[in-house]
């Protein structure tokens, strides 16, 4: 194969690659019918050609076997008694001693018998009769057959004859009418192929142009969905749930940026505040420069807890937050987190109630981690002098870790919302005593970690009444 050709078969099949899916299923169809219907028409005129032409066979054979009999009975073939019912419909005999004379002739009409012999075909047909001679002579096609005999104590011969002129013609014609019906089917084929396959196709078109369409700005267009209960309606099912997810995601992370640039333009105004009054006379007002230093160090470490839970989030927002989770003994835990709650809060009373031995699979610096969120959080919307209460009760598979305060409390209609990014209920969780109110993003981190453990989370809570944050956490 001569590299041009190469070239232009893999420009071709290059061409193929980039058809549109309705002209591929188009031809894919179109092929498939036009292997249909070749293989049917094949088989159709293979089997009729055998058909006619054994049939003609046998009825020369016959017509062979009876005339054999009928002589061996004694009758002669100028005879009354040679039956004419002894030969089949169209089967011709002629017969002819060895000098060349006719003894007897059913059709004078037909053409001599040298004509005929210098006519036969070197290679018949496969579907004719084995054992008998084709011959084409002119418009006619004949079967033929020579049987050599003794007749009145003289050697001659038996030529028979029958016309397959009439089977050849009527095959013929049909092998053209399939021929021709094959075209027409294979041109409906593609034309119905093509019309049907973009009908299907169209809600696939429909969810191209929506997507080209589809901007940050216009979230909100949908595709529509066909009441048919199809593979393109589950499609574009999938495709309406992905906008939703990508809105969702979209408003979510504009929210969490406006959030987080409202949480740092405070505490960057403030430390600017503060540097420009000490550089004005903060040098000569050693209270002044007491003031500033100390504001500025508090917001400074309020803006670096911030950033570090604003990367923890980011982190695990892209699968990148690692946890190493080993066979942990919670009791221990508990017991260490209280301890050091109980050291560093004075204005409560932290009280251990029970600390069932348990052993959970987890990650020991997160699921501090997520102990201390949920104390400290107890510690800021509960009154000095309030009590926080911790227990953990081991249940068959599981451990029921409850940390109770009487603290404010939060309404119903935002205990689920409380674990969200950024958000405070103002209105019923407004910071206690002088403790620094929280970012909002502590209960979201300690979200995060609950579900990375397979942690249940509830909360129970009312207003004026305290809040009791439920755990159910698995244990090995």
């Amino acid at each position: 194969m001569s590299l041009r050709i190469k070239r232009r078969l893999l420009r071709m099949i290059s061409r193929l690659r980039n058809l549109r899916i309705s002209t591929k299923l188009t031809l894919i169809y179109a092929a498939i019918l036009c292997s249909i219907l070749l293989f049917t028409s094949c088989m159709t005129v293979a089997g009729l050609y055998f058909v006619l032409y054994h049939q003609a066979g046998i009825e020369m054979e016959i017509s062979t076997r009876q005339t054999l009999s009928c002589l061996e009975r004694g009758n002669t073939f100028d005879s009354e008694a040679f039956c004419d019912d002894v030969l089949m419909p169209g089967v011709i005999l002629r017969v002819i001693d060895d000098s060349g004379r006719v003894l007897y002739d059913n059709a004078a009409h037909f053409p001599p018998l040298r004509e005929v012999q210098r006519h036969v075909e070197a290679n018949p047909p496969l579907w004719a009769h084995p054992g008998l001679q084709v011959v084409n002579l002119r418009n006619l096609r004949l079967y033929y057959e020579k049987v050599p005999i003794i007749y009145n104590g003289k050697n001659c011969e038996m030529h028979f004859l029958k016309t397959i002129t009439a089977e050849n013609n009527f095959l013929s014609m049909l092998e053209r009418s399939l021929i021709v019906t094959n075209l027409i089917g294979l041109l409906v084929a593609l034309l119905a192929g093509y019309f049907i396959s973009r009908r299907i196709l169209r809600p696939i078109r429909t969810l191209t142009q929506a997507a080209r369409e589809i901007e940050i700005t216009d979230l909100d267009r949908r595709i529509e969905v066909s009441p048919a209960r199809d593979e393109l309606s589950e499609l574009a099912d999938t495709f309406n749930h992905m906008l939703d997810r990508i809105q969702s995601g979209f408003e979510q992370q504009r929210r969490f940026v406006s959030d987080a640039s409202h949480e740092l333009r405070t505490p960057v105004t403030v430390i600017r505040g503060y540097s420009d009054m000490l550089s004005r006379w903060g040098r000569e007002d050693k209270a002044a420069l007491d003031e500033g230093i100390a504001a500025i160090r508090s917001e400074a470490a309020d803006m670096q807890e911030l950033i570090e839970k604003l990367l923890f989030l980011a982190r695990a927002d892209q699968k990148r937050q690692v946890l190493h989770k080993e066979r942990l003994k919670l009791e221990e835990l508990v017991s260490d987190v209280v301890r050091k709650a109980q050291m560093v809060d004075k204005n409560h009373e932290v009280m251990l109630l029970q600390n069932d031995a348990a052993e959970i699979y987890a990650d020991q610096v997160t699921i501090k981690q997520m102990l201390r969120i949920f104390l400290e959080n107890s510690m800021k919307y509960t009154p000095e002098g309030g009590h926080i209460r911790i227990s953990s009760v081991r249940q068959e598979d599981a451990v029921r870790l409850e940390l109770a305060d009487d603290g404010i409390g939060i309404a119903p209609e935002h205990q689920q919302k409380v674990f969200e990014r950024f958000y405070r209920v103002d209105s019923s969780r407004t910071k206690t005593g002088s403790s620094a109110g929280g970012t909002g993003l502590g209960l979201s981190i300690a979200r995060w970690i609950a579900d990375r453990h397979d942690i249940g989370i509830l909360v129970d809570s009312s207003l004026g009444q305290g809040t009791k944050i439920v755990l159910q956490m698995p244990v090995l």
